[in-house]
């Protein structure tokens, strides 16, 4: 029974990823207010109803990684050696993100088309904001199971989510800048660095 609901979730994961990635080619040839959700369905070949089974949110679509970043940040908090900090556990876990150069990194060529779509349509930056909060809802649930109830965790939960939020954003304004993209990578470990010294000169032994 297990093995059957682990290749069934994985071949749900599949078909969201195969109907996000044409979605994503639709909207950087077309731009994302000129798709339709119809559009995304027929291109996939699928019903517009599993179109929105798998993205409640048109938004979704462009964005869905943002639920992989929520649920890796979860995971690295929660795989916290001992005596490490939820902060140095966030700024290990970018860290890793930059080294592989994975998209969410915000430093790996390319990153700033993605973002430039995003800039381009209101309802895109919209739906970025709102992430930023549902992060900060998710990793505050997390603190308060983990380390304990009460306004700290809210707190350090909101800090996070907003510096996770910012620092890709800094490599990919320097794409978009021209900067060299191995440049950029280079000068993106001291940009996480000086991110997480700041959270954690006021906030460091928080969950230790």
């Amino acid at each position: 029974m297990d093995e059957r609901l682990g290749l069934r979730e994985r071949k749900k994961r599949e078909s969201r990823r195969r109907i996000a990635d044409i979605a994503s080619g639709l909207f950087i040839e077309r731009g994302f207010d000129n798709v339709t959700i119809a559009e995304v369905a027929e291109a996939a070949d699928v019903a517009r109803m599993t179109v929105f089974n798998y993205f409640p949110r048109k938004e979704d679509l462009f964005l869905d990684r943002h639920a992989d970043l929520v649920e890796d940040l979860k995971r690295a908090i929660r795989a916290r050696e001992t005596g490490e900090s939820v902060v140095a556990a966030v700024r290990r876990h970018l860290h890793e993100l930059l080294a592989t150069q994975h998209p969410l990194s915000g430093a790996r060529d390319g990153s700033e088309f993605f973002y430039q779509i995003v800039d381009a349509s209101p309802a895109l930056v919209r739906r970025t904001l709102e992430h930023t909060r549902e992060m900060a809802d998710a990793l505050t649930e997390l603190l308060e199971t983990e380390v304990g109830p009460g306004m700290q965790a809210a707190v350090v939960a909101n800090l996070i989510a907003t510096a996770v939020t910012i620092v890709p954003r800094v490599a990919v304004d320097k794409l978009i800048a021209g900067q060299p993209g191995e440049q950029v990578r280079r000068e993106q470990a001291d940009v996480i660095d000086q991110t997480f010294d700041l959270l954690e000169g006021g906030i460091a032994n928080y969950g230790s």
